[in-house]
């Protein structure tokens, strides 16, 4: 059997015999009935099934081509922020769990160890959140070491505070969760939203809110005195939530940005880091405005 050239394929005079008839004086010409050939059926049934097989097949999403989709950035802030909650709460227990069995010499102990807890927590925190913030490219298992550390610390404080102002832990927690709650929720509906005059008012006001953190730290190792105390402590506080709120709506905005925008995956790992500062901070400042009222009563 004679081979078909591709090229002329469909050309009826390049093929003899009885594949063409010549035209005859006064006639037109009559092609003969095209005979199938093993290349032809086999490339059409083999095109059908692929063209098929394409317009059958799902369409591609976040997963099959590497981008961070809403639900990786909600998987890693879930994962982050559960670490730090089942950390922070095994570390507040221990006091009192050491309590039931030691007596107040096991609450004394508990404390001790949620005092080192505390140490150790904020250290680590420090140390994880710089690797996080200048490392180049997001590592999960920084973010991780990070949401361990930041459970260290919030554990031993909780632990602490919650001995001496039975309630104030959950308190704090109910807390912090309303106004994340609120903001989440106002931010959803579009009421609240970045801009960049609001923006650069915030910057300034970190700035000032670091630089007096840092004047109360030397007042309060040199004298022992806090200006963080009565009604300038309780502005501050009012004032750190607000920011920290402001803070978390930035926040938002970048998960949303980014999912949309369709960033690498490993990258819902350094939102994740985000939220969770923002969340830890509410929950120190709430956690401070509570330990004032409670202490003036």
């Amino acid at each position: 059997m004679a081979r078909q050239n591709i090229v002329f394929g469909r050309d009826q005079a390049v093929h003899s015999g009885a594949n063409y008839n010549a035209p005859r004086f006064g006639q037109s010409a009559q092609p003969a009935p095209a005979q199938s050939t093993q290349w032809s059926t086999g490339f059409d049934q083999q095109g059908h099934d692929q063209l098929e097989s394409m317009y059958n097949s799902p369409s591609a999403t976040g997963h099959d081509t590497g981008r961070m989709t809403l639900k990786d950035a909600l998987n890693a802030i879930t994962a982050t922020l559960g670490i730090i909650m089942v950390v922070g709460f095994v570390v507040a227990m221990m006091p009192f769990a050491l309590a039931l069995v030691g007596g107040q010499a096991g609450a004394q102990a508990g404390l001790a160890l949620a005092g080192g807890a505390t140490l150790i927590g904020v250290l680590g925190g420090l140390v994880a959140a710089l690797v996080n913030i200048f490392k180049k490219q997001p590592s999960p298992i920084a973010v991780i070491a990070y949401a361990v550390f930041e459970g260290l610390f919030l554990g031993g404080i909780s632990g602490t505070m919650e001995y001496f102002y039975p309630g104030i832990a959950l308190q704090a927690v109910v807390g912090t969760l309303a106004v994340a709650g609120t903001v989440l929720v106002l931010f959803r509906v579009g009421v609240l939203r970045t801009s960049p005059r609001l923006t650069k008012i915030f910057m300034v006001a970190m700035i000032a809110y670091m630089i007096f953190g840092l004047v109360n730290i030397g007042l309060l190792l040199v004298t022992g005195t806090s200006l963080r105390d009565g009604m300038l402590g309780l502005i501050i506080g009012g004032l750190a939530v607000v920011m920290a709120s402001y803070s978390l709506v930035m926040d938002f905005e970048a998960v949303q940005h980014s999912s949309e925008a369709g960033v690498p995956r490993k990258y819902a790992w350094r939102l994740a880091f985000g939220i969770a500062v923002t969340m830890v901070w509410l929950y120190v400042e709430v956690l401070r405005i509570l330990m004032i009222l409670r202490g003036s009563d």
